[in-house]
């Protein structure tokens, strides 16, 4: 199998900004980039383009001009950089005040059939975040993608017949330029060029048969309003970047009937398995997996054939007796929001490289929709900023730094400033009270936004959510904060602070001075006592004290 399959003139290639570009006008325009780019002295070319056929095209063209194309995940300035160090002209969308000219028209070139290229030759590179935090550089050959390609074509090809391709993840990671363009290419199926950011547009967008090309990230987020009748017409739903949670997968069949195909795997090995509701996991062929030491190890023709050794996987797998496997979880630090990877290694390096961060700690947080969070331990500098400029300037400021580098989708949402990263007795950082700290839930707890921990007390700048549950019935025209629940809230921080193992007995000299209304701003001390095992706090705000008191526990572990 060979890309593109020349073919006739007036077959559609793609649907690109409103109108079908068809093979007479891709083998024109490739034949038109050919002859400029042989002309240039760049052997390396950085390409990212915002829809998929200029992106074809332009890929495609670098092939038969002898040179080698390094895919972007993203068009940041901090990226732009670091591909111009390894040698590369920028090639496309990467000035965003100016649109660049793709000359997909080409009208004085003419259409002629393009020659094979040589798929053991025939190279690119996917420029991706490593698991140290460094982008990784992981080179391929054209004839790891035809392997996989035909194999996805033997799977599903008969399935989706003449469907044409849409999508809702990028073209620039390897499962979207494998699923958008370098599959209908080969199979002679159209594709459509924008990504549509929702279901409704892409729904909207079908002109007849028709496959999606989406992410969890997308498809988790389908309710009751979506367009489950389009989606129901569907020849196939596919799915990479993650795991589908199997509420999702559930909620898409019972609305749809579509049973989403998942497909597990990474950049440097391409596809390793496949599922379709179902909780294990089905190897490609000609795959097989054996654990060494803890870790496993994958044997795939899609690896290099200079990869004498098995690749070595990121998860922890449980393999069944019928050669399906189960995924435990990841073993680095790469994540998927969005279905965009991102090396929590390297946003913490960062941060830290900014003139505010001393120290960083990054988690995902799997919500609604997956967040990132960041704690964070201010530089002096950042700490004068804080008391002149506010807690709300300062992240926008780091927000800012930070989008040199990533793409804003992936920054962090939720923050706390620490003065110092809590560790372990290990002397390794506390990941559970960070968590703990980071993910709370806005209907019960309130947002921590800072914390100062000393040996035996703690202070905590909270916001007190608007969304709690308790508002509404203490009091519907004025809500106020119960008092109980703030005897709840000091509760929970202590016995997360604090190695409190008994339970409360009674309470002490507690106050009720100022109420707390949605939205407060407070500011909670907690002092810990371990004899006579005594738990005095206190919540105040600018405007004083708002209560006060003593929790009262048995003997302390």
């Amino acid at each position: 199998m060979t890309w593109p399959v020349n073919r006739d003139f007036t077959a559609k290639i793609a649907f690109h900004a409103g109108r079908y570009y068809h093979a007479g006008d891709f083998y024109a325009a490739v034949n038109y980039w050919v002859g400029r780019l042989r002309g240039e002295p760049f052997q390396r070319y950085a390409l990212y383009t915002e829809d998929a056929y200029p992106f074809a095209v332009l890929l495609f063209a670098l092939s038969h001009a002898g040179k080698q194309a390094w895919i972007a995940g993203n068009n940041r300035p901090g990226t732009a950089q670091q591909l111009q160090q390894h040698g590369c002209r920028l090639l496309g969308d990467w000035d965003g005040g100016q649109a660049f000219d793709y000359h997909l028209t080409a009208a004085n070139t003419p259409p002629a059939p393009l020659p094979p290229l040589n798929p053991t030759e025939t190279r690119l590179v996917i420029f991706t975040s490593g698991s140290t935090g460094e982008p990784k550089a992981i080179e391929k050959r054209l004839i790891q993608f035809q392997l996989e390609v035909a194999a996805l074509e033997k799977l599903w090809g008969t399935q989706l017949g003449s469907s044409e391709v849409l999508a809702t993840v990028s073209h620039q990671h390897i499962y979207g330029l494998l699923f958008r363009v370098l599959w209908p290419l080969s199979a002679g199926r159209c594709f459509h060029s924008p990504v549509y950011i929702n279901p409704e547009t892409l729904v909207n967008a079908i002109h007849g048969a028709a496959c999606w090309v989406a992410s969890p990230a997308h498809l988790k987020r389908l309710d009751q309003d979506s367009p489950w009748d389009g989606i129901a017409g569907l020849t196939a739903v596919f799915s990479s970047g993650g795991a589908l949670p199997e509420a999702a997968r559930e909620q898409i069949k019972s609305h749809s009937g579509q049973q989403v195909i998942e497909i597990y795997g990474s950049s440097e090995t391409g596809g390793i398995g496949w599922r379709q509701h179902d909780t294990a996991w089905r190897l490609f062929a000609g795959m097989h997996l054996n654990c060494i030491d803890g870790s496993w190890r994958l044997h795939s023709p899609y690896l290099a054939a200079t990869e004498i050794e098995p690749f070595q996987l990121d998860d922890q797998l449980s393999l069944q007796d019928d050669g399906r496997f189960i995924l435990l979880g990841r073993l680095d630090r790469i994540v998927k929001i969005e279905e965009k990877r991102l090396s929590l290694s390297e946003l913490e390096r960062r941060l830290t490289e900014t003139p505010w961060v001393a120290e960083a700690f990054t988690v995902a947080i799997a919500k609604g929709r997956d967040v990132v969070c960041a704690a964070i331990v201010l530089t002096e500098a950042s700490s004068e900023r804080l008391k002149t400029s506010g807690r709300n300037a300062l992240i926008r400021q780091l927000r800012t730094e930070l989008q040199l580098w990533f793409d804003p989708v992936v920054l962090p949402r939720k923050w706390l400033l620490l003065d110092a990263l809590p560790l372990t007795a290990q002397g390794k950082i506390d990941q559970h009270l960070l968590k703990a700290l980071l993910d709370t839930d806005p209907q019960k707890l309130p947002q921590v936004q800072s914390v100062c921990v000393n040996l035996s007390s703690v202070e905590l700048a909270l916001k007190v959510p608007e969304e709690l549950v308790y508002f509404p019935d203490h009091f519907a025209a004025y809500p106020i904060l119960p008092g109980v629940v703030q005897i709840a809230w000091v509760e929970h921080f202590g016995r997360l602070f604090f190695a409190i193992a008994q339970p409360c007995l009674t309470l002490e000299v507690v106050k009720f001075v100022k109420v707390t209304r949605p939205g407060d701003e407070l500011t909670l001390t907690l002092n810990w006592n371990p004899s006579p095992a005594k738990l005095q706090f206190n919540f105040r705000s600018g405007q004083g004290t708002h209560s006060s008191g003593r929790l009262i526990y048995g003997l302390s572990a």
